[in-house]
């Protein structure tokens, strides 16, 4: 068990809440362990009827992975510990996303990476006005995992493929339109709708319904015929042409945001999103990312990105390849090929 997870029973409800604040709660391999220790034992057991995903305190909810850890890894281990977490990570994010019983994640705060992988399961997803939602791993040199690779092209039109590449931050109410959350609700109401669901869990639509309010509208509606003209190509190369031939400042700020980010990550994302559109089953969803996530924490975009992102801060990483041309579809065959069947990825048992 560790402290950075609070797990209690709250009447009818199993509550977790991330408690790691300084980090902005992001998941390390304990948390994700103890939250998967707890959803396991609450799985069979008649007294919860629901579940709750929040954070205790701070601008949380969750603002990623360990990618320290990851890094550390990746260049002191061969990348041991590193799988070990995505291993765990990915199980959890799994048994989310076939969990039995109902899940709510009140994504109030900074919701990115990890914390989307514990929040997109969830049957229920509040957004509130302090949402900031994201996938930005292109700026690390990583890709959009723990299950983005099944949510971001179920999303409306192109939506998906623009936040993969972009890194684009989503407030909550762009949150709603998108289908990313369920409810908009003011994050005065959570404590009395945390409340209310766990005397009640099976009027958790109803109470949600009834304390939502109306959202402000949504900015990234106004753009979304450009996104979907624009972003439509799974060809990295034409959504840069698309975008450099349109004539908007809009488009030249999303082709900035695109070209600061590592051209591996874009070309991954692009072909993550594409496969995933057409895949059946999520457990093949995982398993596929696990084999990248392998991969691309050792490749040196990754610890080359993290050190201008998170260690020095100059925000000036060097990619290998530094353009899309140079990520062969060689290279990427290699990262999304299958690995020997004793280190491949598998979910709890059912």
């Amino acid at each position: 068990m560790t402290e950075d997870v609070i797990i209690r029973r709250e009447g009818r409800a199993g509550q977790v809440s991330l408690n790691r604040p300084k980090a902005l709660h992001a998941l390390t391999q304990a948390m994700c362990e103890a939250m998967s220790e707890a959803l396991l034992a609450w799985r069979d057991d008649p007294a919860i009827e629901t579940v709750l995903i929040d954070h205790a305190e701070g601008r949380g909810f969750c603002a990623g992975g360990d990618v320290a850890l990851v890094r550390r890894s990746a260049l002191e281990d061969g990348g041991t510990a590193g799988r070990a977490f995505f291993f765990a990570e990915y199980r959890l994010n799994h048994l989310l996303f076939t969990y039995p019983k109902p899940v709510v994640a009140f994504m109030d705060g900074v919701t990115m990476g990890g914390g989307v992988g514990i929040s997109q399961p969830a049957k229920y997803r509040v957004a509130t006005e302090n949402t900031l939602f994201a996938m930005p791993e292109g700026a690390i040199g990583l890709f959009p995992d723990v299950g983005a690779g099944w949510y971001l092209p179920r999303l409306k039109g192109r939506t998906g493929a623009f936040m993969a590449l972009t890194g684009a931050r989503l407030d909550g109410a762009e949150c709603l339109w998108a289908g990313l959350a369920t409810h908009y609700l003011a994050s005065e109401r959570l404590a009395e709708a945390k409340a209310r669901i766990a005397v009640a869990p099976g009027d958790i639509t109803a109470i949600l319904d009834e304390l939502s309010a109306p959202p402000p509208g949504a900015r990234i509606a106004g753009n979304a015929e450009k996104i979907d003209r624009l972003f439509a190509s799974d060809s990295f190369e034409h959504i840069i042409a698309a975008l450099e031939v349109e004539p908007s400042e809009w488009a030249a700020k999303e082709l900035a945001a695109v070209a600061t980010k590592c051209p591996a990550t874009a070309k991954v994302a692009l072909r993550e999103l594409a496969e995933g559109a057409r895949r059946a089953d999520f457990a093949g969803e995982m398993r596929a990312e696990y084999r990248i996530a392998a991969r691309m924490m050792l490749r040196p975009d990754f610890a080359e990105g993290v050190r201008a992102v998170l260690i020095d801060k100059d925000n000036e990483p060097v990619w290998n390849p530094s353009t899309p041309h140079g990520v062969t579809d060689e290279m990427l065959d290699k990262i999304f090929a299958p690995l020997d069947a004793n280190e491949e990825w598998s979910p709890f048992p059912a």
